[in-house]
């Protein structure tokens, strides 16, 4: 593959007119077929490389989780616990994450900028390359343009969140709209997935085939970027109508479901496993509520036996099927929490230390890098920065990210912070 195919992105200025007229198209008429069967037991035979990212929204806190600091002014109660690696430690409110830490680089020495979520957020998730007057794509958009939908030749770029689903086409940044990311709110399927009883699949295939001639014509005297976005939608719609099985939660193994849990994170874990079974490139699972200015430890005393049933029990069955050499895991939020507790028992933002957790494809297994200090409040050497991350990730998963550019209508633009590199010490 080319340097210009693999990075020449699609027009960004589409019309929020146009964009909004696909995009209700994708609802309401081109979903609409029969479903397949179920996926199969047997561990799937894709081998493309694929990304899980589990965002973590508000910010863990490091010292409940990753890198607890006991006997200490600022530790907090909570007890550390041995892990399946010798001489690895994690906090005591993940007792099943701790007996997959052979699988797991646990990276303790995140050093950051941003202090707020508003700006944290999306520095965070586009990796914060040199300011050049235009806005980069999350790492999901990313990763969708740089490798594809895959074999599976399902979107791309999908997300399982709380709340409200749609296409989220900012996420795309320069790249345009057609690499945003398709959510699914609380993990259902768009409405009207179903095709109307009354439609025929002949008179469906007309329909399509009217819809077609009317892209030529939509076509013509526009620039060949803007019909390819319109288009995309309904090749996507396409083959996601196909794949209602993804949506059938009723297919869940009940052992798995327990496994994973009955909350919300569980069962959202427990969708993007058959969403990476299925194929799709890069899914992302949001877990909401970790903004503890207030009574931090009722709330991760809360929060974390749930992230830790769903992450523990997505890690043990990827490696079990094999899936770890191909899917890159990352589990991360925008910042960690403040040593220091604030007098309504609660831990602010804190860029300066925290911790991050990554698995799976490219990566070292069982191994902690880099350290804080011997109260969490600094990191001890050197610290990294998101766009150190984003050189990781993208090496990890066969992207030269020190070599290959985007072409931005001429502008070459680096798909990393070109004075960053990657965390040599988490790489396999």
């Amino acid at each position: 593959m080319t340097h210009d195919s693999l990075c020449t992105p699609i027009d960004h200025r589409v019309s929020r007119r146009e964009l909004l007229g696909g995009m209700s198209c994708l609802a309401a008429t081109a979903f609409g077929a029969g479903a397949l069967t179920g996926l199969a037991d047997e561990a799937p035979k894709i081998k493309d490389k694929q990304v899980l990212f589990v965002w973590i929204d508000g910010g863990m806190s490091q010292l409940e989780s990753w890198d607890p600091k006991p006997n200490t002014p600022f530790g907090g109660p909570f007890r550390p616990i041995a892990t399946s690696v010798p001489g690895v430690q994690v906090s005591e409110l993940m007792p099943h994450t701790a007996k997959q830490m052979q699988h797991l680089v646990v990276l303790r020495n995140m050093a950051t900028k941003d202090n707020s979520h508003s700006a944290g957020v999306p520095r965070i998730q586009r990796g914060d390359p040199k300011n050049r007057g235009v806005t980069y794509p999350f790492f999901g958009s990313a990763v969708a343009k740089l490798l594809g939908p895959g074999s599976s030749k399902l979107p791309p770029y999908v997300w399982i969140k709380p709340g409200n689903g749609g296409f989220i086409h900012a996420d795309g940044g320069f790249l345009g709209p057609q690499y945003g990311a398709l959510a699914f709110g609380d993990g259902k399927p768009p409405e009207n997935i179903l095709r109307n009883p009354t439609v025929t699949e002949d008179d469906d295939a007309i329909r399509n085939q009217l819809r077609e001639t009317a892209n030529k014509r939509y076509a013509a005297g526009r620039r060949p970027e803007v019909n390819e976005a319109n288009s995309y939608v309904y090749e996507m719609a396409r083959k996601l109508m196909q794949r209602q099985d993804l949506f059938d939660t009723a297919s869940f193994d009940p052992k798995d479901v327990e496994r994973y849990g009955t909350h919300e994170f569980g069962r959202h874990m427990l969708q993007a496993r058959k969403m990476l079974e299925a194929g799709v490139r890069f899914v992302k699972v949001n877990s909401y509520g970790w903004d503890t200015h207030g009574d931090n430890f009722i709330g991760h005393r809360n929060l974390m036996p749930k992230f830790d049933q769903g992450f523990a029990a997505m890690i043990e069955d990827l490696a079990a099927r094999g899936m770890l050499d191909n899917v890159l895991v990352i589990a991360m939020s925008e910042f960690g929490r403040t040593p220091r507790i604030n007098g309504h028992i609660g831990r602010d933002h804190w860029p300066e230390a925290w911790s991050l957790v990554m698995s799976g494809c490219g990566m070292k297994k069982g191994v902690v890098v880099g350290k804080t200090n011997a109260k969490g409040t600094d990191v001890d050497g050197e610290g990294y920065d998101i766009g150190h991350l984003f050189h990781t990730w993208f090496q990890a998963l066969g992207i030269k990210s020190d070599k290959i550019e985007y072409d931005n209508h001429g502008q070459p633009l680096p798909i990393a912070h070109d004075e960053m590199f990657s965390v040599k010490e988490a790489l396999a």
